[in-house]
C-alpha cells in the first residue's frame, strides 16, 4: 500500500501536518512560559509550512494537478471542500507572516493577539488538508493530471 502512495503530494502532506504537529507543541510551550524552546518550535512550524509550499507548487508547476476521479455525485461537494480549504490555507499563510513578522519586530502585544487566531486558521488548514489528499489519493482514485484552474473547477 505504501508503495502505491504519491511521492510528491504525501511528502507535502507529511509537511502540513507536521506543522500543524509543530505550531501545537509551539502553544503548549508558551503556555508554560518556555519562550525559547516556543520560538524555536514555531520557526521549525513555519519551515515545515514552507517545505510543503516549495513541493505543492514545484509539483503543480512541473507536473500540474490532480483533478478528482471520484464519482460525479460527489465532485460538487469536493470543490465546495477545496475552495474552502485554499482559502483557509490562503488566509493561514498570511496570518502566518504577519505572526511571525510581529515577534520577529519584538511587538509580542500584537503577536499574542494575533498568534492564537493564526494557529486555529492553520489548524484547521491542516485537517482539510488531509481531508483533500485523502479524496485524492486515498478514498478515490486521482483524475488526470491538469491545470491548477481545471483542477479546482473541474473544467
Amino acid at each position: 500500500m505504501l508503495s502505491m502512495l504519491p511521492l510528491l503530494p504525501t511528502l507535502s502532506t507529511f509537511f502540513i501536518v507536521l506543522s500543524a504537529i509543530l505550531v501545537a507543541i509551539g502553544w503548549y510551550f508558551v503556555s508554560q512560559s518556555k519562550y525559547t524552546a516556543h520560538k524555536r518550535t514555531m520557526l521549525s512550524a513555519a519551515v515545515s509550512a514552507l517545505l510543503f509550499f516549495i513541493i505543492y507548487a514545484s509539483r503543480t508547476i512541473f507536473i500540474g494537478n490532480t483533478s478528482f476521479g471520484g464519482p460525479d455525485d460527489v465532485k460538487l461537494y469536493y470543490t465546495i471542500f477545496l475552495i474552502f480549504h485554499i482559502f483557509l490555507a490562503t488566509t493561514g499563510a498570511v496570518f502566518g507572516i504577519v505572526t511571525i513578522n510581529l515577534a520577529f519586530k519584538r511587538r509580542i502585544a500584537k503577536h499574542r493577539k494575533i498568534g492564537p487566531v493564526t494557529s486555529v486558521i492553520w489548524f484547521f488548514t491542516a485537517i482539510t488538508g488531509v481531508f483533500v489528499y485523502l479524496l485524492l489519493y486515498i478514498f478515490y482514485e486521482g483524475g488526470e493530471k491538469t491545470s491548477m484552474i481545471k483542477a479546482i473547477l473541474g473544467f
